[in-house]
Order: C-alpha cells, then sequence, then structure tokens
C-alpha cells in the first residue's frame, strides 16, 4: 500500500524551514526509498586559518621538501598533518 505523503510548505527563509524539520519526522513528507544518492564533486570542506609560528630553518626545510613535490608548502603541510593524524 503507498502512503500518502504531507505536501512541503514554502519556506520564506532557511532558517524557517530548518525549525520546521526540527519537530518533523520527514517520512511523513519524502519517501526515502525512491530517493537517490547525492553528488557534490566541488564542495570543498570548510576551512579556518590559523597562526602557527614555526623556526625559519623548519620552515625553509617544509617549503624545500614541497618544492621537490612541486606542490604549495602549506598544502604539504596539510597533508602531513593528516597522515600522522591518521596513523595516530
Amino acid at each position: 500500500m503507498t502512503r500518502k505523503r504531507k505536501p512541503l510548505p514554502a519556506f520564506r527563509s532557511e532558517a524557517e524551514e530548518r525549525r520546521f524539520w526540527e519537530s518533523r519526522d520527514s517520512t511523513d513528507y519524502v519517501n526515502w526509498r525512491k530517493s537517490e544518492r547525492g553528488r557534490f564533486p566541488n564542495l570543498k570542506p570548510s576551512t579556518r586559518a590559523i597562526s602557527l609560528r614555526l623556526p625559519v630553518n623548519l620552515l625553509e626545510r617544509i617549503k624545500i621538501a614541497a618544492n621537490k613535490r612541486d606542490v604549495p608548502y602549506q598544502s604539504l603541510i596539510k597533508v602531513w598533518l593528516a597522515e600522522k593524524i591518521d596513523s595516530a
């Protein structure tokens, strides 16, 4: 038996929609069995700038390593940090 879904209201703002979904079950409005997985290939993770003081010698060694790999040194630092966290 097919379940009758409630119609979605028109929202005036994202905040109004957020409040709506906080108190309701989406299965009353959406047939999740017919849903498709979304893909967002251009979605970039949020980033936050930080200030990190490094000894000049260490920074120069990092820049040399990045230059050998033909990548920006800040990108190399992020890769190394992620690898270290993943292996911990």
